[in-house]
């Protein structure tokens, strides 16, 4: 997976930062100067006179000119913050925080955590997997999962590398998948509608009789979970893309009822009072040792998740709250694919002939 599961709820929220006008953007000081720049500036040959590094990364003449009239509002500010005024800070400009750019990188503190999630979701995958036989129920769901997840990673990356329509765009659509995902495979996993395998995990023969009689068959229940998730999704982004402007209330509250459905039914699986069976071989009673971790972890995420209230200006210009938040969040990646590996090794998912797992988690 991406994250654990709080992680994928929180994402949503704090990615979704709308790009609205800003102190520094709407700045006599900067407007005189990028309207200077673009005019005397950017004539028809500037553009190929930029660095190899910034045309590299999409940069134009009107977008460097940007840049540097915000470094030079910057450096105004700090000159008068440094002989001691106390009405002058550092602004955000066009809704974000100023930064240092490197090799044409917006936020390289971002990209690089970002990096490093990614690497923590690709080492935690290749852990889960490697101690799940091919034909566990889950299997198919969490190798998805890996793909999705670390499709998601990707585009943040990218997002953070260089903010462009296309790529804010791509960075929420992803996320917005990882999110809706999760819950996708929360519901398969906790709700048992994955399909038995063929071989080794047949239902007991109470598995009937302990199903309300007005439920569908489960192959039914799962073809319609499946079906709604494709739909809300495909609803989801199809708004998106064909309304004027980017709504990012509207992403922010769809995440969140996504999330916190996601996260209430993984809390569910910590306590007694879980109202389901978490294993088929197993009496409703049964609580595995590491049932308290989806727990912990939600209020590691949550802890985590205070830096982005903490809002700051970057320190050095490099490092602010959201990539601290990115930084924060491999840890928690990693102890994650640690509980899901757990779980997916109990006993509890076979009928004691053959394990389920691969070995002994170390």
């Amino acid at each position: 997976m991406r994250l654990h599961f709080a992680t994928l709820f929180f994402s949503a929220i704090l990615l979704a930062i709308p790009t609205l006008a800003s102190k520094g953007d709407t700045s006599i000081a900067f407007h005189e100067c990028l309207e200077s720049c673009v005019v005397f500036v950017c004539d028809a040959d500037t553009n190929h006179e930029l660095p190899y590094t910034l045309k590299l990364m999409q940069w134009d003449c009107p977008d460097n000119c940007k840049y540097e009239c915000m470094m030079m509002d910057v450096d105004r500010d700090l000159e008068a913050i440094a002989s001691g005024s106390e009405d002058v800070e550092i602004k955000q400009y066009y809704g974000k925080w100023p930064f240092h750019r490197f090799i044409g990188i917006q936020e390289p503190a971002s990209v690089v955590f970002s990096l490093m999630n990614l690497w923590a979701h690709i080492r935690g995958g290749k852990y889960l997997l490697g101690r799940m036989r091919s034909d566990h129920p889950m299997y198919k769901y969490y190798f998805w999962y890996i793909i999705i997840g670390a499709n998601a990673w990707v585009w943040s990356t990218v997002f953070h590398m260089r903010d462009k329509p296309a790529t804010e765009k791509l960075d929420y659509f992803s996320a917005a998948l990882t999110i809706l995902y999760s819950l996708y495979v929360a519901v398969i996993r906790l709700f048992g509608l994955y399909q038995p395998p063929r071989l080794h995990l047949q239902q007991p023969a109470s598995y009937s009789a302990r199903r309300p009689s007005w439920l569908p068959p489960q192959h039914i229940l799962h073809q319609l979970w499946s079906a709604l998730c494709v739909l809300l999704y495909l609803a989801h982004v199809i708004y998106l893309s064909v309304i004027p402007r980017f709504d990012y209330s509207y992403n922010v509250i769809a995440n969140l009822i996504v999330g916190v459905i996601h996260n209430l039914l993984w809390l569910s699986y910590s306590f007694s009072f879980f109202p389901f069976r978490r294993f088929e071989f197993k009496p409703q009673s049964y609580i595995p040792p590491y049932a308290w971790k989806p727990a912990a972890l939600a209020v590691g995420m949550t802890v985590a998740t205070s830096l982005e209230l903490w809002d700051f200006p970057p320190w050095w210009f490099v490092i602010d709250a959201h990539s601290l938040w990115h930084l924060a969040t491999v840890p928690l990646t990693w102890w994650w694919y640690r509980f899901i590996a757990e779980d997916a090794a109990d006993s509890g998912w076979a009928s004691g002939r053959i394990p389920m797992g691969k070995g002994m988690l170390d």
